[in-house]
C-alpha cells in the first residue's frame, strides 16, 4: 500500500512522491533518491523500496524536477538541487510524524543521499548502490552535446527514449561538486553497496568512497547485479541487506537531542544470513 504525496522542490515547481507503507510492525522510515536520469518508478527505487515497506521500514521516493510526475524542468535542476530537495523531503517525513531514519541512494541518488544527510531531518543512517564517487562521473553520458551546452546556454540532449533540455548552468554545478569531503564528514553509519559487474559505474569508485569514510561503514558487493538492478531479484536482494544492515541504527530509541546512534557491527551479518540475502563480500572496518 502507498500514500502519494508532493511538495515543493526547493526551485518551486511541486515534486510528486509515493510513500510505501510499513507492513507489520513499524521498524522505521526512509527515503529513497534515484537516480540520474530516472524516477521514483523505475526497478531499482520502486522495487527496493517496496521490500523495505514489506520489511516494515516504510520508504518515500519521489521524482525529481521534471521527472515522472513531477512539475517543472529537468534542465533547471543540478546536484545541488537534488541534494537540497532529498532534504526537502526529510522535512516532509518529519512533518507527517514519521521522520526518515534511513537515506538510501541509487547511482548518481547515492552520491546525493551523501552529500544531503547532514541537513536532512532525523537521518541516522546512509546507504548507497552503485553510486559514483564524483557527481561529475554523469559528464560521460552527454559529453557528446556538453560544448554545445557551454556556448549556446543550452541543447537538446536525447537520453532514455526522451528529449531533455541541459543547461550551462546545471553542467558547471555539477563540474562543481565536490564529494569527497562530504564523506570524510558524513558523521553517519555508510552502507557503501555496488556490483564488480557494473559497467555504468565501476565498482572503482565503491572502494574510493569506502576508503574516504569514517566509521562505522559497511561494504557489500552485489555480484550478478547489473547497475539498474533489473534483474530479477536483485532489488529485493538489496533491499534485505539494507534492512538487515540499518535495523540496529533505526530500531533503537532516539538518543535525546540526537539524531544518530551508532552501535557495533556485531549480529548484522548473522541477521542479513537469517533473511537469506548476504552478499559473498560484507566488509566492516
Amino acid at each position: 500500500m502507498s500514500e502519494e504525496v508532493r511538495f515543493k522542490s526547493v526551485v518551486g515547481p511541486e515534486l510528486a512522491g509515493s510513500i510505501d507503507l510499513p507492513e507489520g510492525e513499524v521498524r522505521g522510515w526512509g527515503i529513497f533518491v534515484h537516480g540520474f536520469t530516472l524516477g521514483k518508478n523505475s526497478p531499482a527505487a520502486s522495487r527496493v523500496s517496496k521490500q523495505l515497506a514489506r520489511e516494515g521500514i516504510g520508504m518515500l521516493r519521489y521524482d525529481n524536477l521534471g521527472i515522472g510526475e513531477s512539475d517543472g524542468d529537468w534542465g533547471d535542476g543540478s546536484f545541488t538541487v537534488k541534494v537540497q530537495d532529498s532534504v526537502r523531503a526529510a522535512n516532509l517525513m518529519a512533518e507527517r510524524g514519521t521522520p526518515a531514519d534511513l537515506l538510501v541512494g541509487h547511482s548518481w541518488g547515492g552520491a546525493a543521499a551523501i552529500a544531503a544527510a547532514a541537513e536532512a531531518t532525523g537521518v541516522r543512517a546512509v546507504a548507497t548502490i552503485g553510486a559514483p564517487a564524483d557527481p561529475s562521473h554523469v559528464e560521460h553520458q552527454y559529453d557528446a552535446v556538453v560544448d554545445c551546452v557551454l556556448s549556446e546556454g543550452q541543447h537538446e540532449w536525447f537520453v532514455g527514449g526522451r528529449t531533455l533540455v541541459l543547461k550551462r548552468a546545471f553542467v558547471e554545478d555539477v563540474r562543481r561538486a565536490r564529494l569527497h569531503d562530504q564523506v570524510r564528514e558524513l558523521d553517519r553509519p555508510l552502507l557503501v553497496m555496488h556490483s564488480p559487474t557494473d559497467d555504468t559505474v565501476d565498482i572503482a569508485n565503491a572502494g574510493e568512497i569506502f576508503r574516504k569514510a569514517r566509521h562505522p561503514r559497511s561494504f557489500v558487493s552485489l555480484e550478478g547485479a547489473d547497475h539498474l538492478l533489473t534483474a530479477r531479484g536483485q532489488a529485493q536482494r538489496a533491499a534485505h541487506i539494507i534492512s538487515a544492515w540499518a535495523d540496529q541504527y533505526i530500531h533503537a530509541s532516539r538518543p535525546a537531542g540526537k539524531d544518530v546512534g551508532c552501535r557495533s557491527n556485531r549480529g548484522v551479518v548473522d541477521q542479513a544470513a537469517r533473511l537469506g540475502a548476504l552478499s559473498r563480500c560484507w566488509v566492516t572496518v
